[in-house]
């Protein structure tokens, strides 16, 4: 399953101070206004995050996410999908989710992320999880203006393969145990990227459940060290 509302985000190699950090609105460019959450750190990087959440959409553990983010020294937006369908309500632990993501598109997506990446500055890399994560992938493959697209282990469902491109960089971090997407599916999908050219790196965890980026799996705990450090140096070399 994916992130639960109680789950909660592991603590960044780097810690700095937080500036601010609220929950917002954003608006699209076809009028669909979105929850979203904004972090400022007080020493910035020069970079910056757009985080695509699970099929729960903007429940806590991303809203702690975009506040790690800014610990580590990224800007960062956190957004909701469900505006057009679900208004600016809160998530709350009985949100009825899976009939607004049925109805979420790329296009929705792409609208949506854009809208975030313009209150933003410097490199902006998108970052995702199942849903959210293979969302990522496909916005930055397709360019959009992304400087790089990270994803964790990414319901590939979510999206089709691409046939143009190079587009930006990506990040694919998995867990070896998770079944959301098969070892077929991402075989096919990279090959796919390499026919378009799109540079890309991936990453297995072996062992690891899907959701393993949650600091309340213990046995995970360097696991989630090292995909922090992997996100922090992958952000670097693509800036």
């Amino acid at each position: 399953m994916c992130h639960s509302t109680d789950s909660r985000p592991p603590a960044p190699p780097i810690q700095g101070e937080v500036a601010s950090h609220e929950l917002t609105e954003l608006t699209s460019a076809d009028g669909n206004r979105f929850l979203a959450y904004r972090a400022e750190p007080a020493e910035p990087n020069g970079r910056s995050v757009v985080i695509l959440p699970d099929v729960r959409g903007l429940h806590p553990f991303y809203r702690d996410l975009a506040v790690r983010f800014a610990e580590a020294g990224f800007r960062a937006i956190a957004i909701d999908y469900f505006g057009r369908t679900a208004g600016l309500g809160d998530r709350g632990a009985d949100f009825d989710f899976m009939p607004h993501v049925k109805q979420v598109t790329s296009d929705q997506v792409r609208a949506d992320v854009k809208a975030a990446t313009d209150e933003l500055d410097g490199p902006v890399f998108t970052v995702g999880f199942c849903m959210g994560g293979a969302q990522s992938w496909r916005q930055a493959a397709e360019g959009n203006g992304l400087a790089g697209g990270i994803g964790f282990y990414g319901a590939l469902r979510a999206i089709e393969a691409p046939t143009t491109g190079p587009g930006a960089p990506l990040l694919l971090i998995r867990g070896g145990a998770d079944t959301v997407s098969t070892p077929a599916q991402f075989d096919a999908y990279t090959a796919a990227l390499d026919r378009v050219g799109t540079e890309h790196e991936t990453h297995i965890y072996e062992g690891a459940p899907h959701s393993f980026f949650d600091r309340s799996y213990g046995e995970w705990a360097q696991a989630c060290q090292d995909a922090w450090h992997r996100i922090l140096s992958f952000t670097e070399r693509h800036s």
